[in-house]
């Protein structure tokens, strides 16, 4: 399947790369307690366990909760309750070492590199992104270009033309006049894929390495992003992926460290970043609101994202159901990789209220 071909390219590049781990105002969001949460030792496998059981987790529903994971080609996953893990599950061959693409979950690795950058002063999200980019990115103006801001990046609201054939290209030919910035939302990668090197010129230093040194190896993840056509996907084992959800659950901190100082940028992150889809932060999914707009889709749908799922909840989001959730109230972190279930789309799918129904029953 298309993912195993991806978790191959991805295993024999990680191995050489890894660190040492195995609606437009912003709504707060419910805050954990850091001394309530635990963090997993830099530079060690182990990490402190808690058992449903003790959580008072409904135990008969896990059975359910498995084989519907294993039926839809899940490879791995995890539950955090504060920062302990609950559950820790593999299917067939796939191992807790093994890597996976995040797909566009990966997107909130780069969003909160952008956001560091931001802090250190190598960049402002309110600038036009020609500065970072030099003239002449585009097919555009000049006057143009000089209209679409960082901000517009991390929103998808760029208004480039998503209709081209490739909406993945971002060479020069590819990139359209299609919409003034900040008119209208769609969920264009082209548009995305950009902002690395906004943060490679932004800083002096490739964005890989950049978000390498500044989130990967202060948490203890290990990982690599890995160039696959014009996409740069990023590619760990499960329990980096949970590490960097633990990181996010605690708005940017760690153990005590912070890695994104700037809470103003986090909250602003995670929570309604323009008034076109609520639903949609900073390259994060947001769930609770009135209505959302899909991957591939102009008009926008009435509801919540995921019904199924706690309102509060803020996703991480990739094609072929790569899922990072997190609901910060009950200090929870899931996080699903593995085959396509059903609906490969980019973002939400019917597969994340299927999922939540077997979680709810679990959990609650």
């Amino acid at each position: 399947m298309k993912h195993l071909f991806l978790l191959i390219i991805g295993s024999i590049l990680i191995t050489a790369c890894s660190s040492d781990e195995g609606e437009n105002t912003p709504e707060p969001t419910p805050t954990p307690e850091e001394s309530e949460l635990y963090f997993p030792t830099i530079g060690s496998n182990e990490w402190e366990t808690i058992s449903p059981a003790e959580l008072s987790w409904n135990t008969d529903a896990e059975e359910d909760l498995r084989g519907f994971l294993d039926e839809k080609g899940t490879d791995g996953f995890i539950i955090l309750k504060n920062g302990k893990i609950a559950v820790e599950w593999y299917f067939d061959d796939f191992t807790a070492s093994d890597n996976h693409s995040w797909n566009s979950a990966g997107k909130t690795l780069t969003a909160m590199a952008v956001g560091i950058a931001q802090a250190e002063g190598f960049l402002s999200i309110e600038d036009s992104s020609q500065e970072y980019l030099g003239e002449g990115w585009s097919m555009l103006t000049s006057e143009q270009e000089a209209n679409i801001t960082v901000r517009h990046h991390l929103t998808m609201t760029t208004g480039l033309d998503y209709t081209v054939d490739d909406p993945f290209c971002f060479d020069q030919e590819c990139l359209l006049y299609k919409n003034e910035p900040g008119t209208f939302w769609y969920y264009h990668n082209a548009a995305y894929t950009i902002l690395d090197e906004v943060i490679t010129n932004a800083t002096g230093t490739d964005f890989r390495q950049y978000s390498y040194q500044k989130i990967r190896d202060k948490i203890g993840m290990q990982g690599a992003w890995v160039k696959v056509g014009y996409n740069n996907l990023f590619f760990s084992n499960t329990r980096s992926m949970a590490r960097f959800g633990l990181l996010c659950l605690n708005e940017g901190t760690w153990d005590g460290v912070e890695i994104l100082t700037d809470k103003t940028y986090f909250t602003e992150m995670t929570n309604t970043s323009q008034d076109l889809n609520p639903s949609y932060g900073y390259l994060w999914w947001l769930n609770g609101k009135s209505s959302y707009k899909a991957p591939s889709f102009e008009a926008s749908i009435n509801g919540e994202l995921m019904p199924e799922a706690p309102s509060e909840l803020i996703a991480g989001l990739g094609a072929f159901d790569q899922k990072l959730y997190l609901i910060p109230s009950k200090n929870l972190v899931i996080v699903r990789l593995g085959d396509d279930a059903g609906e490969s789309q980019l973002g939400p799918s019917s597969f994340d209220n299927q999922l939540w129904e077997k979680l709810n029953a679990y959990i609650d």
